[in-house]
């Protein structure tokens, strides 16, 4: 008699139970194009990840002006706000080019 047990293959264990095919949500549609046709993301599913760097200060900002916006009653994560950001600043560079908000920033 052997002592060994005989253990389902993980993909046995992982297997649909369901012949119908998973349906995912839709994204929220994107909202019109802002100058420069740049927009952000919002709030869907993200598929990449940055990692960014900051000092405390520069954290703590972030955060008080979370908080701020939460105040107006506009709930928004640290995430959402830096993709918003970052398209503003996206958008005035297309428009912009070397006169832009972001380049004037860079150079200094």
């Amino acid at each position: 008699m052997p002592r060994r047990v005989s253990l389902p293959a993980a993909d046995d264990l992982f297997r649909p139970t369901d012949d119908k095919p998973h349906l995912t949500a839709a994204p929220e549609p994107e909202t019109p194009a802002e100058p420069g046709g740049r927009t952000a993301s919002g709030r869907v599913k993200h598929d990449e990840k940055m990692t960014v760097y900051v000092t405390s200060g520069e954290l703590l900002d972030l955060e008080e002006a979370r908080l701020s916006l939460r105040r107006q009653k506009l709930s928004v994560d640290r995430g959402r706000l830096v993709r918003a950001a970052i398209a503003m600043a996206l958008a005035d560079l297309d428009e912009n080019g070397a006169e832009s908000e972001l380049v004037r920033r860079l150079s200094s």
